[in-house]
């Protein structure tokens, strides 16, 4: 197995410092600095310098870092492999992922895993897709679910970690359910352009989305309200300040006076959502069936949702 001091120095290059490395790791910051030290130590390197009031990686350690990728992902690979060969599973299984994902694929996924394999003990954690990133790393989590918008954090040019495409997430429209365009199934961007918007703060993934798709129907739209939560979004709706964009996989539950339209012709906004694991691991058996039953799960949602709602 790959020596923990080791990956208390990966955690430590992810962090960035020894605070953040400890608390990811569950550590104390004098355990974090002691394994650090004691790393030096046995390998007759100077792996961190003083900067300022902490520290940080010197050339040897960032070089030592970069190159243990591929040590980590061979150990993933040769991990999966020999679980596989004596049918084993992991006794801890951790999961990841944004607010949306973890009450609507995460759950069931944990649900179905402690049904079918009772001896695992599943952890699911919601965070943010930095975070997320930062759990895999430290091993806090084996599966993390994200979206791959405008991001930092996108994993695709990532060599830690290897991704597959659950689904491509469409955004609908939700509208008062008092409103003229109510009683129809679908709409377009264009009948909607003048309409009073809530959506997120500029600067942030939703509000560059929410802009690309109005772009691509050349109009702008008249942003009235701003909200960061899908709850609060759909109360705005429903108290008839505006309309807004849902994704396809929040659901609305028991919304009062709000009603969900599929988008049709050109600016269908979508949000791709990705499952992300270290790399190496993702031939193992468990990582394999999760990813089945996220993809069935997901699929789904998206065939339903809609007129569930409605």
């Amino acid at each position: 197995m790959i020596d923990a001091r080791l990956m208390t120095l990966r955690v430590f290059a992810q962090c960035g410092t020894i605070g953040a490395t400890a608390e990811l790791m569950g550590y104390s910051p004098s355990a974090v600095s002691a394994q650090l030290r004691e790393l030096q130590r046995v390998l007759g390197m100077h792996l961190l310098t003083k900067d300022g009031r902490g520290v940080r990686l010197t050339a040897t350690g960032r070089f030592l870092v970069a190159g243990s990728d591929t040590l980590i992902a061979e150990w993933e690979s040769l991990r999966a492999a020999a679980m596989e060969a004596g049918d084993q599973v992991p006794s801890r299984f951790g999961l990841g992922g944004f607010s949306t994902a973890a009450a609507q694929l995460l759950a069931p996924l944990a649900a179905t895993l402690r049904s079918t394999r009772p001896l695992l003990e599943v952890q699911v954690l919601e965070a943010n897709p930095a975070r997320c990133f930062d759990l895999l790393v430290a091993e806090r989590i084996d599966l993390a679910v994200i979206v791959a918008m405008q991001s930092d954090a996108y994993v695709e040019d990532d060599p830690r970690f290897e991704q597959t495409v659950l689904l491509d997430d469409p955004l609908d429209v939700i509208i008062p359910s008092d409103h003229p365009l109510a009683s129809r199934e679908t709409v377009t961007l264009e009948e909607l352009a003048s309409e009073p918007w809530i959506t997120e703060a500029a600067g942030s993934t939703y509000h560059a989305l929410f802009t690309a798709a109005f772009t691509a129907v050349g109009v702008t739209p008249r942003i009235a309200h701003e909200a960061v939560e899908w709850e609060t979004q759909i109360a705005f709706v429903g108290a008839g300040l505006g309309v807004g964009l849902l994704p396809r996989l929040a659901p609305l539950h028991s919304a009062e006076n709000v009603v969900r339209l599929r988008i049709t012709g050109r600016g269908k906004p979508t949000r791709r959502i990705v499952a992300a694991v270290r790399r190496g691991s993702i031939t193992s058996p468990l990582i394999q069936e999760s990813l089945g039953i996220l993809q069935v799960r997901a699929n789904r949602i998206l065939a339903g949702r809609p007129e569930d709602d409605l």
